[in-house]
């Protein structure tokens, strides 16, 4: 048994129970790899030393179905990484964020916000797809995006955060492929979708939006 707690940004705060073994040979990662590669190209996910204390940020998902578990994600700071292998992902088979607890299996232990993640799946049946980026542009331009968001006060990977996130999908505020703000994690955004490739397109296109606004901004 993992029981990690902390406020800072980039460690786990749920209890974890994690066994350490190979990923299923059988999952197919290239297209959630090639989707993360481009985020990774673009500065939403990764890891740089002026920005978040040097952790790493970003993480993305994609939901298993059958025996595999509840959805397979990114491991815990893999975000200096341009491209990922097999053993940089980890399989969460079991979740509930009301208890703050996840189990997975995997080379290594899965992002620490993979609470948020399940909360996500576990409230919305249709989404395959979580994708959670770093992007101030879409983050400083929440509210004249007209997203929906959780509150300022909200941590990250926390229970509340992941009860907020079920209560965004109750009020019917995000649809099958859209984009929320995390106001109380810097910059954090998350997008969903049947697909990884709906949530990655929607994604761009929030981005292109809050690029728009500010582009307006400047030229007024």
């Amino acid at each position: 048994m993992n029981d990690k707690v902390s406020d800072s940004e980039g460690v786990i705060k749920y209890r974890l129970t994690h066994r350490t073994e190979a990923t299923d040979a059988a999952l197919d990662i290239v297209e959630i790899d090639a989707w993360r590669a481009l985020f990774h190209r673009l500065g939403l996910i990764g890891q740089t030393a002026d920005r978040y204390d040097g952790l790493g940020f970003g993480n993305i998902s994609m939901r298993l179905l059958g025996s595999q578990g509840l959805f397979l994600i990114t491991g815990s700071q893999t975000g200096h990484l341009p491209r990922l292998s097999r053993s940089d992902f980890t399989q969460v088979l079991a979740a509930s964020p009301a208890a703050n607890y996840l189990e997975s299996q995997g080379p290594c232990q899965p992002s620490s916000e993979a609470l948020t993640h399940a909360a996500v799946y576990l409230q919305a049946p249709t989404a395959n797809a979580v994708i959670h980026v770093h992007s101030p542009e879409i983050w400083r331009n929440t509210l004249g995006l007209g997203l929906p968001h959780t509150s300022g006060a909200i941590a990250y990977g926390t229970v509340t955060m992941a009860s907020a996130v079920q209560g965004l999908f109750k009020a019917g505020d995000i649809g099958e492929t859209g984009v929320f703000s995390m106001l109380g994690h810097e910059d954090g955004i998350v997008a969903i979708g049947p697909s990884l490739a709906d949530a990655g397109l929607c994604l761009l296109k929030t981005l292109a939006a809050a690029l728009a606004i500010e582009c307006k901004s400047t030229a007024t």
